[in-house]
């Protein structure tokens, strides 16, 4: 036999928009039908009600009138008190009361409110042995003695009112129920066909293979618009990330086929001799073109980095100082600046410059400025970093003096692959273009300036923030 799953692994049903729709549409209409049921339920007392208040009232005025014929002389006849007191359902009960003589004829003693003579009969609730009674009241003179009045009172119980309207209530069910299934059935049809306006929509998009454009919004039903510009959203950003991937393969085997076809030729030549001193250049070239193409793979990966969508904007930023940031960032730079003869200085202010960004990007991209300052300017030049700033731009400074940048190229500076002619056939040609591309996501402006020494001056100017609520 196959082995049972357990019920703790068996997945929950999916959700579904068909039952979602059905269950919040149904339900209300269930629950709107229910109370109809009620509503007319007690329309149709109310109505048994006035039908017999009514009767009730004739009875009171049929008495009175038996009760002042001249033939009847206060008393009622067999068949007169069997007309009054006859109920299907139970009794009804009556009693006429006299102002001298006390009760004249009746089966109960019912009381009521005092009534003017000669009025209309007044309605009235009651009780008798704890059993609810409706009761009509009136008073009218005694024809057998002027100084007299009588006080006439009918009374029946609740029950046949009740009776009349579950009775009215059982006639209209079956119109009830068949519009209840009609409702049911509408509300299903009703769902089935407006969820068949997504059709064309998922047909158009299951036609699709490696599409990743835009939906569009000709066919898309407003209510799902959202979505659809989510999804299209969400396709803007896998289009950009392929883009990324696509252009930093592109770029990797474009900066990397020099290196590693240098290497190659250099291992064959360690091959192809026994030279201690061509075995020696060899590995040394070798050297020097792997730490190129490590270096360029480091690059490559760096500006990829910075240009990943995944990365919050300026807005979803911290709010970081770079008076603390930029002497931190330079302080690592120092034993790379002893070693490559390099005079590297700081020069900053002692009041906080707040800016909202990434502390590490900010890092990087100093770090950027400060190889690209080591490389162009050269052994025994210095390199200066500095930090100033108002209510509005923080500004961050980095430049040497050395030979600085042709007016012909400082244009192109911040290029990917950019290499001005001439001056290190080393670089990879990405140090300013993660400097801009970090800029960009910041806010920041770049500029590329030639220093009053002569050399070259890259100015970034941030945005100044507010500083950061206290903890």
């Amino acid at each position: 036999m196959p082995e049972r799953r357990p019920a703790a692994s068996r997945r929950p049903p999916r959700p579904s928009l068909r039952r979602r729709l059905l269950t919040f549409l149904l339900v209300p209409v269930l629950g709107v039908l229910i109370l109809d049921a009620v509503i007319g339920y007690f329309v149709a007392l109310a109505y048994s009600n006035r039908v017999h208040d009514a009767t009730l009232t004739d009875s009171a005025l049929t008495l009175t009138e038996m009760i002042g014929s001249d033939a009847l002389q206060g008393e009622l006849s067999e068949q007169a008190r069997f007309l009054l007191e006859y109920d299907p359902n139970g009794r009804n009960y009556y009693t006429v009361t006299s102002n001298h003589h006390g009760r004249v004829i009746g089966n109960a003693n019912l009381e009521g409110p005092d009534v003017p003579v000669d009025a209309p009969p007044r309605l009235y609730d009651t009780e008798l042995g704890h059993r609810p009674l409706r009761a009509a009241t009136m008073r009218v003179p005694n024809r057998h003695d002027p100084n007299d009045v009588l006080t006439i009172t009918v009374a029946e119980n609740l029950r046949d009112r009740h009776a009349r309207a579950r009775e009215i209530l059982l006639l209209t069910l079956p119109q009830q129920a068949l519009l209840i299934v009609a409702v049911l059935f509408l509300v299903w049809l009703g769902v089935s066909h407006g969820l068949g306006v997504l059709e064309p929509l998922t047909s158009r998009l299951a036609r699709r293979e490696h599409d990743l454009g835009p939906i569009g919004e000709e066919d898309v039903p407003v209510e799902i618009l959202p979505l659809t510009r989510t999804i299209d959203d969400l396709f803007a950003r896998m289009r950009n990330m392929l883009g990324l991937q696509e252009r930093f393969i592109a770029d990797a085997a474009h900066e990397l086929r020099t290196p590693l076809a240098g290497i190659r030729l250099h291992v064959e030549r360690l091959g192809d001799t026994t030279d201690p001193a061509h075995r020696a250049d060899a590995l040394a070239h070798v050297q020097r073109l792997a730490a190129r193409a490590a270096r360029t793979s480091a690059q490559l990966l760096a500006l990829t980095r910075t240009q990943s969508p995944d990365l919050p904007d300026r807005d979803g930023m911290a709010v970081i100082d770079l008076a603390t940031v930029v002497p931190e960032a330079v302080a690592m730079r120092v034993h790379q600046a002893l070693a490559a003869g390099v005079d590297l200085g700081y020069e900053g202010v002692e009041a906080p410059c707040f800016i909202r960004g990434d502390a590490l990007q900010v890092q990087e991209a100093i770090d950027n400025l400060v190889d690209n300052a080591f490389h162009y300017a050269g052994r025994g030049h210095a390199v200066t970093v500095s930090l100033a700033c108002d209510e509005s731009d923080v500004l961050l400074v980095v430049e040497d003096d050395g030979p600085g940048v042709d007016d012909a190229f400082l244009g192109q500076l911040g290029e990917r692959f950019f290499r001005v002619p001439g001056v290190d056939e080393d670089g990879t040609g990405l140090g300013l273009a993660i400097v801009e591309s970090i800029a960009e996501r910041h806010g920041a402006q770049v500029a590329f300036l030639h220093a009053a020494s002569g050399g070259l001056r890259v100015e970034l100017h941030f945005p100044a923030s507010a500083p950061p609520p206290p903890v």
